[in-house]
């Protein structure tokens, strides 16, 4: 018999189910092949999760085919897949597919390319070596150890800032030790940064790259090597995180505060609680790195799950760029009487100038493209068209406002709120910007930089690179200055997470800045008053951490508690209510309009303490089990402890 996990996502068929295996097929359908079966009277794919002897149910069919006899879903890779889509109440068919990518036959059947064994005998970058407790790590992984930290790394783009480095030198000892080693970074620019690296350290083919956009057959390929066993070590991005890494010795994972971890298709895992889940079923290290601190991270530094490496704030900030702030402060008052108002200061203009002598200078513009909305400059309500009520934009030119549908406003324009006749753009656009600079330093080169188009590495001569947050280029020896306009836009996001995705972001453009004592300077333009710009000017994420837990721990939000967020439309979300068996202490919101439509599209809350989160996430799925068999109309989207609120 073959115990079978059928590729089907309906929650209440989440489970495996028995077939016959005939003779022909014995030798092929292994544990962790892919198979064929008939379910429902259609053909489907699945996993062989066990061979058994017997099976309590009678009249089995057999298995339509085996696929493959290659075994793609190891025990401990399917062990986490159910464990994870019990975490986010979904379905193991719903979490194999991103463990498991799909089958390329033609590199299945190849030959196998040579893959050395890695060089161990390189010299250490010894970033680690910079930290309390950083060499310590390493002795633990060399020895064979699982030690679990959390390293907030130093923002400079070198020394205690090469994260790259500290990745390798934990990656060198774990392989020394006789174990595998998974390292995974957010995006592909990473990811082929730490592969070049890699290549230098251990030598070209000793280890593979595993990511999506590598195209199928390579992707495959990759897969196949680490599953046969012909490489101990895997770089990759968030789907990496299942890679069938035998002996794993070790997961690191940087910036785990980064958006693009969180899976976009149900059930939305996020990878460092994939990270967390499969460090702890197989006895692996963990090492979760990023120059910030998530209040995810502190919540398990704080429980002493994670031990902290990282310097204090005094030693961060002797080894990182200076920070400044551009705000109203009587000073700046006194010496710039139009400050209070000003986007750009005339301080800034002051370091641009002075960096621009010693290299080139960056400066993050929150919002990329060239118009947008404009508001009133008096009232700040939003500008409409009078005859649509569409937002209006400055109509090319700068001849004032226009409407994208109507066209320019005629015969002028005036809030409709309290009547004045002055508007303005709340946040100006990262090519506006880069005009803007290039009239104030002619003959200056004044590049951008956004997600659309990107710049790869700066030389060290004089410029000015107006980027968006994520799309900051590196200098090749660092930038001598950067300013960081329009803070308010990244703090005043109506998202749980504005405060610290904003520090977030602000220490990625102080980790591209020289040191302070090579005359490294950023200059933030917004409140010098407000705690996460004194987080930053102090260098200290680990504080802003602490009070950010402790803020969501006041006002029930994970990770103080579990938050389960159901959607759909509002007469279903009241069915589902009514259905729920939820444990006693669950706080209900809702349900509620999510849109401006009050009979619209509409959420359920539900939240409760941490221990009774496992309950919580059980009824819910109960619920979803009930209503598939019972093919209930309206659809739901589940979203448990969601990373936007």
């Amino acid at each position: 018999m073959a115990r079978v996990a059928v590729e089907v996502p309906l929650a209440n068929l989440d489970r495996p189910f028995d077939y016959l295996v005939t003779p022909d097929q014995a030798a092929d359908a292994v544990v962790g092949a892919r198979v064929r079966v008939r379910f429902a009277g259609r053909q489907r794919g699945g996993f062989i999760l066990e061979r058994v002897a017997a099976s309590e149910h009678a009249d089995l069919l057999p298995l339509h085919a085996v696929v493959s006899p290659e075994p793609v879903l190891t025990p401990a890779v399917a062990e986490l897949v159910r464990r994870v889509a019990d975490h986010y109440a979904g379905s193991f068919a719903d979490v194999v597919r991103l463990a498991v990518p799909p089958r390329h036959g033609l590199t299945e059947k190849a030959v196998p390319p040579v893959h050395p064994v890695p060089d161990l005998t390189g010299t250490p970058a010894g970033s680690l070596a910079h930290y309390p407790g950083g060499p310590g790590l390493v002795r633990a992984l060399a020895q064979g150890r699982a030690p679990r930290a959390a390293w907030t790394v130093v923002p400079r783009p070198d020394g205690a800032g090469d994260w790259m480095g500290g990745f390798l030198d934990a990656a060198a000892a774990t392989l020394a030790a006789g174990r595998g080693a998974l390292l995974l970074v957010p995006d592909a620019t990473d990811l082929a940064g730490l592969a070049e690296r890699a290549r230098l350290r251990f030598g070209a083919g000793s280890f593979v790259a595993l990511a999506a956009d590598a195209g199928p057959a390579a992707r495959y390929r990759a897969f196949l090597a680490a599953l046969r066993g012909q490489v101990q070590l895997v770089l990759g991005n968030r789907s990496a995180g299942f890679a069938p890494v035998a002996n794993l010795g070790l997961i690191a994972l940087w910036d785990d505060g980064d958006d693009s971890w969180a899976d976009a298709r149900a059930p939305y895992p996020h990878a460092r609680e994939v990270a967390a889940l499969r460090a702890h079923s197989e006895g692996a290290a963990l090492l979760l790195a990023a120059r910030s601190r998530t209040a995810e991270v502190q919540s398990l530094v704080a429980a002493d799950w994670l031990r902290p490496i990282q310097l204090g704030p005094a030693g961060t900030r002797a080894a990182a760029a200076l920070v400044r702030v551009s705000g109203a402060t009587d000073l700046a008052l006194d010496r710039d009487p139009q400050a209070r108002a000003a986007r750009v200061p005339h301080e800034v203009f002051e370091v641009v100038r002075l960096g621009l002598a010693a290299g080139p200078v960056l400066v993050q513009v929150p919002r990329a493209g060239y118009r947008p909305v404009l508001v009133c400059a008096g009232c700040g309500a939003e500008a409409r068209c009078p005859r649509c009520r569409q937002p209006l934009l400055e109509a090319a030119g700068g001849t004032g406002p226009g409407c994208r549908w109507c066209g320019p406003v005629v015969g002028g324009w005036a809030c409709a709120e309290c009547g004045r006749r002055r508007w303005r753009a709340p946040v100006v656009g990262v090519q506006r910007t880069t005009e803007e600079f290039g009239r104030a330093f002619p003959g200056v080169r004044v590049v951008s930089s956004s997600g659309e188009a990107r710049l790869g590495e700066l030389d060290d001569r004089p410029a000015i690179v107006l980027a968006t947050p994520g799309a900051e280029p590196s200098a090749r020896f660092g930038y001598a200055a950067a300013v960081l306009l329009d803070s308010a836009a990244l703090l005043r996001r109506p998202e749980l997470r504005a405060a610290e995705e904003a520090l977030r972001r602000w220490l990625a453009v102080t980790a591209l800045v020289r040191a302070a004592e090579e005359g490294g300077t950023v200059l933030l333009v917004g409140d010098p008053g407000d705690r996460t710009v004194q987080a930053l000017v102090r260098l200290d994420p680990v504080g802003h951490a602490e009070r950010e837990l402790a803020d969501r721990r006041a006002a029930g939000f994970p990770p103080a508690a579990k938050l389960v967020t159901i959607e759909g439309d509002q007469p279903v979300l009241h069915e589902v209510l009514r259905a729920l068996a939820l444990p006693e202490p669950v706080v209900v919101q809702g349900p509620f309009a999510t849109g401006t439509d009050p009979d619209g599209p509409g959420r359920l809350t539900l939240r409760c303490d941490l221990p009774h989160g496992p309950a919580l996430v059980g009824s819910v799925r109960t619920l979803l089990s009930m209503r598939s068999a019972a093919k209930a109309e309206g659809a739901l989207r589940v979203r448990v402890d969601p990373q936007v609120v």
